[in-house]
């Protein structure tokens, strides 16, 4: 599948040494790796965000009732 954006990418690409067209190649490769993770990061914390919501009311009710106990650090 072929975009203006991707045809845009071919031509400047196709302007510049080989030896520079790899370093560009990489750094796409991490960027869109990154780009992915990021992705993934998003739906699972979508997938979680209500246990998230639930667990920070119980966390606030149990500090509200003096249940609540602050974290040792040092025991972790």
């Amino acid at each position: 599948m072929s975009s203006t954006a991707i045809a845009t990418v071919i031509k400047m690409m196709e302007s510049v040494p080989e030896t520079v067209q790899d370093q560009v190649v990489e750094h796409l490769r991490e960027y869109l790796e990154d780009l992915q993770d990021e992705l993934q990061w998003d739906t699972l914390f979508k997938k979680t965000q209500p246990q998230l919501i639930a667990a920070a009311r119980r966390a606030r009710k149990e500090i509200a009732e003096g249940l609540a106990q602050p974290m040792d650090y040092d025991q972790l």
